[in-house]
C-alpha cells in the first residue's frame, strides 16, 4: 500500500500561535540576561545613562511596534505564506504589481530577505545555547564555589541543542504545549518578583538610606534624549520575535485573521505588559543595599553594582528574598534561575522553529539546498534541517561560551540580521499596499515608512557604538561582520551556481512588448 506522502495540517489557533511568538520574546529570561548589560551603558563621554533604561525600553517598544503592524498587514494580505513568512512577502510585494516590469525584482528581494532572515533566526539559537551554558555556569558557581570550564559549557551546549531540536522534530503541537508551560511558569514568575520587588521598598522604606530613583516617576521618565537613545539601541534587542509566527501560516487555522492579531498581541503581552512592569519594579527596588565589587576591585553600589554583576537580578532577588522573605533569598534566586533557564528553552525552541521553516520555503524554491526541504513523514517537520540547525547551533555557542567578547560578537550578528530583516519587512510593505483598494497612507506609508526609518538608524548606531569603541568592542564587531560576510559569501555563490544550472537569472531582462 503506496504511503501517504507528508502533508500540513492546520491546528493552531490564535492562542497556539501567539504562545510561540511569545516564547521567542521571553521577559523572564531576557531581564535576567540583559540588565547587565543596560545598568552599564555609558555616553561616548564615559557618564552613566542607567537612569534611563526603562524609558529606553518604551522608545524601544514604539519602534518594534512600527514593525510589527508591517507584519500583521503583510499577513492579512498573504494567509497563504506558509512557511516562508517574510521570504514571501518580499516576492509576492513585487509579483503582485500590476506593471510587470516590477516583477523582474522579485526573485533579488526574496533572496536578500532570506540572507537577512537566516542570518537572524539561524545565529540566534546559538546565541540563547550559549546564554544558557552561561546561566548553568553561573548556578554551578553559585552551588559548589567552582567554575565550568570552557570544555563543559561547550559540551552542555551540544546536549541542550539535541533536546531543543528533538521538541522541534516531534512537530508544532509538542512545541506549542512547550511554549505554552514555559509561558505560564515564567509570567507567574516575573509577576511574584516584580510584586516582592515593588512590596521591598513602599512596605520597608527603611530598608535603604539611598534609593538610585527618587520614586515612580523618576523610574520612568526621560533623563536625557541621549540616554534614552543609547538605552534604546539596546533595548530593541530583547524585544525581537514578535514576528516569528508569520512562519506557521500553513499551520494556523484562518491565518489571515490569526496570524495578524497575534503579532500584535505577543508583542502588547510581552513587551508593553511584562517589560514594562518588571523593568519598573526592577529600577524601583536598586539602593546602595544592591552592593558588589567592579573589575578593579572597588567596591560599587546601586547602578554601578548591578553594571559589575554577573546576574544583577539574580543579586536582587537574593536582597528582597532576605529581607520580606524571612531569609530565603539563596532560593529564590535558585527558583527564578531555573525559570529564566526554561524560558532560554522557550525562546530557542521558537526562533528554530521560524529558522527551519524560512529555511524549508527557500529550498522548496530552489533557493537553498534540497536537503532543507525535506518534511518529517511522521511529524511533517522539515526534520533534516532541524538537525542542521542544532549542529550550527552548538558551533555558534562554542565561540560564545569562550568570554563575554564571544557572546557579544554573536549576539551582534544575529542583531544585524534582524534589523536588516525588520526594515526590509517595512520597505515591503509599503510596495506591496501601493495601488490596492484598501491601501491606507497611515498603515501602509507611515508606520512602515517610519519602521524602516528606525530599524536603519538602529543598526547604524550599534555598528558606530561598537567601531568606535575600545578594543574588546572593536573585536565584538569583527565577529559579527565576519559572520554577516562569511554567511553572504556562502549565501552568493550557493545562488551563482544554482542560477547558472537552472539558468534563471537573478534579475531577469525586462520583456518589451511588441
Amino acid at each position: 500500500m503506496p504511503q501517504e506522502a507528508p502533508s500540513i495540517k492546520p491546528t493552531l489557533g490564535l492562542t497556539g500561535v501567539t504562545v510561540n511568538a511569545m516564547a521567542l520574546i521571553a521577559p523572564g529570561a531576557f531581564l535576567w540576561i540583559t540588565y547587565q548589560l543596560q545598568a552599564a551603558a555609558a555616553a561616548p563621554d564615559g557618564s552613566s545613562v542607567a537612569s534611563d533604561i526603562w524609558s529606553g525600553i518604551a522608545f524601544a517598544l514604539i519602534l518594534a511596534f512600527l514593525t510589527a503592524v508591517s507584519y500583521a498587514q503583510l499577513a492579512r494580505i498573504y494567509p497563504e505564506a506558509g512557511f516562508g513568512s517574510c521570504y514571501y512577502f518580499a516576492e509576492k510585494a513585487f509579483l503582485d504589481r500590476e506593471n510587470k516590469t516590477h516583477h523582474r525584482w522579485a526573485r533579488l528581494a526574496k533572496i536578500v530577505t532570506g540572507w537577512a532572515a537566516h542570518l537572524f533566526y539561524w545565529v540566534y539559537p546559538g546565541v540563547m545555547v550559549a546564554m544558557m551554558a552561561t546561566l548553568v555556569g553561573y548556578i554551578y558557581n553559585q552551588l559548589t564555589g567552582g567554575t565550568m570550564s570552557i570544555t563543559s559549557m561547550i559540551i552542555f551546549s551540544g546536549f541542550f541543542s539535541l533536546l531543543v531540536g528533538y521538541i522541534a522534530y516531534r512537530g508544532v503541537t509538542g512545541s506549542t504545549f512547550t511554549s505554552l508551560m514555559i509561558n505560564v511558569i515564567q509570567l507567574s514568575t516575573l509577576v511574584l518578583f516584580s510584586v516582592l520587588a515593588i512590596y521591598y521598598r513602599v512596605a520597608n522604606p527603611e530598608h535603604a538610606t539611598q534609593w538610585t530613583f527618587s520614586g515612580a516617576w523618576d523610574v520612568m521618565r526621560p533623563h536625557s534624549v541621549q540616554g534614552v537613545l543609547i538605552q534604546s539601541t539596546v533595548a530593541i534587542l530583547i524585544l525581537v520575535g514578535f514576528e516569528s509566527c508569520t512562519a506557521f501560516a500553513a499551520e494556523t487555522v484562518s491565518p489571515e485573521r490569526n496570524i495578524p492579531r497575534a503579532v500584535i498581541l505577543s508583542l502588547i503581552i510581552q513587551g508593553l505588559i511584562a517589560y514594562m512592569f518588571e523593568y519598573f519594579a526592577a529600577g524601583f527596588m536598586v539602593s546602595e543595599k544592591l552592593a558588589g565589587t567592579d573589575s578593579t576591585g572597588a567596591a560599587v553600589t546601586g547602578m554601578a553594582a548591578a553594571a559589575a554583576s554577573s546576574a544583577p537580578i539574580g543579586d536582587m532577588a537574593i536582597r528582597v528574598g532576605d529581607a520580606v522573605l524571612g531569609g530565603i533569598g539563596f532560593g529564590l534566586m535558585i527558583s527564578i534561575g531555573i525559570t529564566v533557564g526554561l524560558a532560554i528553552l522557550g525562546t530557542t525552541l521558537s526562533c528554530l522553529n521560524t529558522a527551519v521553516r524560512v529555511s524549508y520555503a527557500m529550498a522548496q524554491d530552489q533557493e537553498m539546498p534540497e536537503i532543507l526541504g525535506v518534511l518529517h513523514g511522521r511529524f511533517a517537520t522539515p526534520h533534516r534541517a532541524i538537525w542542521v540547525l542544532v549542529v550550527v547551533s552548538t558551533l555558534i555557542a562554542a565561540v560564545g561560551v569562550q568570554s563575554v567578547v564571544g557572546l557579544t560578537g554573536i549576539t551582534l550578528a544575529s542583531n544585524f540580521g534582524t534589523f536588516v530583516l525588520y526594515g526590509l519587512t517595512c520597505m515591503w510593505c509599503m510596495i506591496a499596499f501601493a495601488g490596492r483598494p484598501d491601501f491606507s497612507v497611515l498603515k501602509h506609508v507611515l508606520v512602515p515608512g517610519l519602521g524602516l526609518l528606525a530599524n536603519v538608524a538602529m543598526l547604524v548606531a550599534i555598528l558606530y557604538l561598537y567601531v568606535i569603541g575600545n578594543a574588546d568592542s572593536q573585536h565584538e564587531a569583527y565577529i559579527c561582520m565576519a559572520i554577516a560576510g562569511a554567511w553572504a559569501v556562502v549565501s552568493g555563490l550557493y545562488v551563482a551556481i544554482s542560477s547558472m544550472r537552472s539558468g534563471r537569472r537573478l534579475i531577469p531582462a525586462t520583456r518589451t512588448v511588441a
